[in-house]
């Protein structure tokens, strides 16, 4: 992973950061390396995120997921027990007849209704992910997807493949029903998971190198060092929580590779839930380069100058698939092209667009999409978010915001106890002012 600062430095943006800044901010930089260095070595409860890479057991995931032969595999979580799997689902190169990768993070029955409507239930391998194993949402929905199994005449234990803690009511009835189980690492938050057993499992049933995948986040953990001008996440890290400080409040993700299209999203969990506490934090936002050229670079470069924009790209493209040669009058300059070189165009032209405009852009590069590509580009961002957090001394691993909306939907469906019922109360005392 390489890391382009340029447009984001004072010269050229507004906000920008000047050079100065940055050797400044270098010595801080030097001091979080210290702390994360510790935290990670120590597998502390958030930094063992960072660990993964040389903790990680590849051997088991694929011990597990070996005796499978799906036609389809559906992924029951949701926020870091599906974004990351359905990130590497779409990123990692997969054999040819590879199984699609499905997921039900949402509890919208008429999308549930309709996926699993869509399914060869009888060759569809589910996994379940779960830390707590006490995910309403989750449990909810693999309950529906288990009896819809039984119903269609289908073994659901044959077909299922647990993700969870070491103890909870899904541990429970994965020992009850003897089904194959993988362990979600201690101390690792849901949206650090990708890397372990909660992002790899699915993977590995579609035949996606996992090995390589991690091998590339160890070779990214490897090259920390303690100066943003050797390590490409402190780089991309001190460079965004310096321009939040000067105003950019958002954060918009634009890859200009289409397969990491779920990755602007699995980021987004990443930098909102992680980042976003005491006032503080950038707005992620999710683009796709070329597409949102056309439905958002207007307010990128001509709007209130509050972002921040983070490209992706890669530099050694696949086949270029050319543009044929009868071409209509007026559009010979694509004569000789590829779809390609066109993207490749369109990014350019929008990254100097922006610039010329004097609004702040990186450029995140990685070599080609391939495992070991992605994985480093993975740890990178998860070891640049840690990095934000300690400028922003906020605690960067916990959710207290989305842990009261968990208890305050418990309380309205009856669950028992006091702060559950607490929250739902404050739910019912809505102010409303209602037009109809």
């Amino acid at each position: 992973m390489r890391v382009d600062i340029g447009n984001a430095l004072g010269a050229t943006a507004t906000p920008g950061v000047s050079r100065t800044a940055l050797e400044q901010l270098d010595e801080r930089v030097a001091s979080a390396h210290e702390r994360i260095d510790h935290g990670r070595r120590e597998a502390e409860h958030g930094y063992a995120a960072l660990s993964l890479p040389r903790r990680v057991n590849v051997d088991e995931v694929l011990a597990a997921t070996a005796g499978f032969d799906p036609e389809a595999v559906l992924v029951v979580g949701i926020g870091g027990s599906a974004l990351g799997a359905t990130t590497l689902a779409a990123a990692l190169p997969a054999p040819d007849d590879a199984p699609p990768v499905y997921a039900l993070d949402n509890v919208d029955p008429a999308h549930v209704s309709s996926l699993l409507d869509s399914l060869p239930l009888s060759e569809t391998v589910v996994n379940v992910v779960s830390k707590s194993g006490t995910t309403a949402e989750t449990l909810a929905n693999f309950l529906v997807v288990r009896t819809r199994m039984q119903r269609a005449g289908v073994d659901w234990t044959e077909q299922t493949l647990v993700t969870t803690g070491d103890a909870g009511p899904l541990r429970a009835m994965a020992d009850r029903h003897d089904l194959p189980t993988l362990r979600v690492p201690n101390g690792v938050p849901g949206r650090f998971s990708v890397l372990s057993a909660v992002g790899t499992a699915s993977a590995a049933l579609r035949g996606a190198d996992v090995t390589r995948l991690v091998a590339g986040a160890r070779d990214a953990a490897d090259d920390l060092s303690g100066s943003l001008f050797e390590t490409p996440a402190y780089a991309y890290g001190a460079v965004a929580f310096a321009l939040g400080r000067r105003g950019a409040t958002s954060n918009a993700m634009m890859p200009y590779v289409e397969a990491l299209e779920p990755f602007a999203e699995w980021f987004a969990q990443l930098w909102a839930e992680s980042l976003g506490k005491d006032g503080l934090g950038q707005t992620p936002l999710r683009a796709l380069g070329a597409t949102d050229q056309h439905s958002q670079l207007q307010l990128y470069r001509a709007g209130p100058r509050d972002k921040l924009v983070t490209f992706v790209r890669q530099t050694k493209r696949a086949a270029a698939a050319p543009v044929p040669d009868d071409l209509p009058d007026g559009l010979s300059y694509l004569a000789g092209e590829g779809l390609g070189d066109l993207l490749d165009a369109e990014f350019r032209a929008t990254e100097a667009s922006l610039a010329a405009a004097g609004r702040p852009n990186v450029r995140v590069e990685i070599d080609r999409l391939d495992a070991r590509s992605v994985g480093k580009l993975l740890y990178g961002m998860e070891t640049a978010c840690v990095l934000v957090g300690e400028l922003e001394g906020i605690e960067t691993f916990t959710q207290p915001a989305v842990e009261w909306g968990k208890v305050a939907a418990r309380g309205l469906l009856g669950a028992a106890g006091d702060p559950e019922q607490d929250a739902a109360d404050a739910v019912a005392e809505k102010e409303r002012l209602v037009v109809d």
